[in-house]
């Protein structure tokens, strides 16, 4: 395995974990004052790409399409995905954003009109079985409940928002720089979150949060915005894209192990067969199969 691989393991350990640090910083901060801060934090360390002269140079049309982003990529996941794991396990969040490349395809195929081939197909359906065995094994639970379906759909509409990103950054990437992207996304976050996020920073008691969790919020703010983000950029530029999709399948198993040894969750039988079927579906469609050569690849 190269290194350019390995980039690519850490950056999905990174989002992985993050399902499950989201969840235990949401018991303490108010989800709307969490994702006001993961933008504080993250704009601190861009701000100084947010030049004057690179910023004339971006277009009218590429600033429609980077709000775009930052309403679906990063405001409409942060408050979904934070809300998701405050109702529901980090392993069956961890596993429903596993399904991110089928959904992918499957917005592909609905928005940009790219016909998927066959494992792409297979894929989105074993994605779809995955998430429905979750949300039917706690159809019956409350919102109390370890795993809720409210907090399973709201993970899955994050899955959905980030998806849409995904799409929305395929012509972003061939004139814009990938950091650039992310500062420019990340700063209309930031105003975007601002109106939800100022009314309880203002009525929140720091004081009663410990210091720990700070530390929790720190580093998510500096390991979805950026740590995460860079190595993924910086793999998938030396890493087939049919290969690069493999890897998506750390993120559950690292959700999965945070709650385990951190959260005391405990994996049921359901979220095994899910795994297993989402898991299926990422390695059936970004395995490279040898074809006859009057086949098309």
């Amino acid at each position: 395995m190269n290194r350019y691989a390995l980039l690519l393991i850490t950056s999905m350990l990174l989002v992985g974990t993050n399902v499950g640090i989201g969840k235990s910083i949401v018991e303490f901060v108010p989800v709307p004052l969490f994702a006001l801060l993961r933008f504080v934090i993250a704009m601190a360390v861009l701000w100084p790409l947010l030049r004057v002269a690179k910023l004339r140079r971006v277009k009218r049309d590429e600033w429609l399409n980077l709000f775009l982003q930052a309403l679906f990529g990063t405001f409409g996941f942060t408050l979904l995905m934070l809300g998701g794991v405050q109702r529901t396990s980090a392993v069956a969040a961890g596993v429903i954003t596993s399904t991110i490349p089928a959904v992918v395809a499957l917005l592909s195929w609905l928005i940009l009109k790219e016909r998927p081939n066959g494992r792409a197909l297979a894929s989105i359906a074993l994605a779809i079985v995955g998430v429905l065995v979750i949300n039917l094994a706690h159809v019956d639970h409350n919102a109390d409940g370890e795993s809720s379906l409210a907090g399973n759909l709201m993970v899955l509409g994050a899955v959905c928002c980030e998806s849409l990103y995904i799409i929305l950054s395929r012509r972003l990437t061939q004139t814009l720089a990938p950091v650039d992207i992310c500062a420019y996304t990340h700063l209309f976050g930031l105003l975007l979150m601002l109106p939800l996020g100022a009314g309880a920073w203002l009525e929140f008691d720091f004081r009663a949060v410990p210091f720990s969790v700070w530390m929790l919020v720190l580093w998510y703010g500096l390991s979805a915005s950026i740590f995460s983000f860079w190595l993924w950029m910086k793999g998938i530029r030396h890493v087939p894209g049919s290969l690069a999709g493999v890897f998506s399948a750390v993120l559950p198993v690292a959700a999965a192990v945070y709650g385990i040894l951190f959260l005391g969750e405990r994996p049921s039988f359901a979220h095994g067969i899910a795994l297993a079927c989402v898991v299926t579906g990422i390695g059936l469609a970004s395995l490279k199969l040898k074809r006859l050569p009057t086949v098309a690849s």
